[in-house]
């Protein structure tokens, strides 16, 4: 499992011009990506990561760097099965390393299932649809995250 996560300072998803989840204020951007082999251990696992990566920079530019728990930041999650895309060879990306979607939607489910239950506020995309993500990058600051 992957997630590209991105600190930001508020984030959308419109699906058919319908705002489907946001978030405003500082928190995380994260897109989900699945692979074959993939389980719910390893969903609860990138969750309990999310919550408690320390991103975040100090208040007052003192202190430790802190963590979506520390603020109580919320996520925007969104599933992404382009993460396993490999373009190495020729001019065209194959898929053949992301999950279909009855193996991946679950886990990307169990994600956010497992955030929410840790007391996270999180918004969705929806699985499948063509969405329109719009964010304001912090930093700009991304990370790459496997599980």
């Amino acid at each position: 499992m992957r997630a590209v996560v991105q600190r930001v300072d508020g984030a959308r998803v419109v699906v058919d011009g319908e705002t489907v989840g946001e978030i405003e204020g500082e928190g995380l951007c994260v897109l989900v990506g699945v692979t074959h082999e993939d389980t719910e251990e390893e969903a609860a696992r990138l969750a309990r990561k999310l919550w408690s990566v320390r991103l975040f920079e100090p208040r007052d530019g003192a202190g430790p760097e802190r963590s979506c728990s520390d603020l109580g930041a919320p996520l925007l999650v969104i599933s992404q099965f382009t993460l396993y895309g490999d373009a190495r060879k020729g001019r065209r990306p194959t898929w053949n390393a992301a999950a279909p979607g009855p193996v991946a939607e679950p886990l990307v489910d169990e994600v956010v299932a497992q955030l929410r239950t840790l007391g996270a506020d999180v918004a969705t995309g929806r699985f499948g649809a063509r969405m329109r993500l719009s964010l304001t990058n912090d930093g700009p600051f991304t990370v790459l995250l496997e599980v």
